[in-house]
């Protein structure tokens, strides 16, 4: 059987439409940490308080008093939220595009796991990101988080289609299994070139 045709367009954000790097992070906290830089690298964690910071299940300032903790820094919670956000790079400017031309023909959302630190920043610096889409689901904000099966429910409840009248876009490959696993169309990407293939394989014009 063909899948159905997609009635709507998700999309990932960090990776996906804006390009993200972990290690900015890691040398904006190292002067503030008797830790090495490989250190602090080895030492930080995703791990349950960060994916409770992602629910929303704990404050930003809970979850920057674990940053304190687990990477030895020494200072406030400004210079941490500082270097938290500094993993944002830019626009990933060929598939912002992509998706402008196909919210012409089909309804584009995105999905990201995030928190309201970063939500409030990526949303100031780059306004062009959220104006390019219908809507922006937040894991902070809906309580689920990718690739937890509530939280695509939730989406395509909130969207009023099919689960599998969705195609869902990550780069990371257990979010692209798990949307698979609860019935949504998905690609695994790794350069803007998995999207155009993609998008140009349903009938959009890009």
């Amino acid at each position: 059987m063909h899948p159905a045709k997609p009635q709507a367009l998700l999309f990932d954000l960090g990776g996906v439409l804006i390009d993200i790097d972990f290690g900015r992070a890691f040398r904006a906290w190292q002067p503030l940490s008797r830790l090495a830089l490989g250190e602090i690298a080895e030492a930080f964690r995703f791990d349950a308080a960060y994916e409770k910071h992602e629910r929303g299940e704990i404050t930003a300032l809970e979850y920057f008093d674990h940053l304190r903790t687990m990477l030895a820094l020494e200072h406030d919670h400004q210079r941490i939220a500082q270097g938290w956000n500094a993993i944002f790079v830019g626009e990933i400017a060929e598939t912002l595009a992509m998706v402008q031309a196909a919210r012409k023909q089909l309804t584009c959302s995105a999905f990201t796991n995030t928190n309201v630190t970063h939500h409030a920043h990526w949303s100031a610096r780059f306004p062009a990101v959220a104006s390019s889409l219908d809507r922006v689901f937040a894991s902070h904000q809906i309580g689920y988080r990718k690739p937890e099966r509530r939280a695509f429910e939730h989406v395509a409840s909130e969207l009023g289609v099919p689960l599998g009248s969705i195609l869902f876009f990550d780069d990371l490959a257990e979010n692209v299994e798990g949307a698979k696993s609860v019935g949504l169309q998905a690609v695994h990407v790794r350069s803007p070139s998995d999207v155009r293939s993609a998008l140009l394989a349903i009938g959009c014009a890009l």
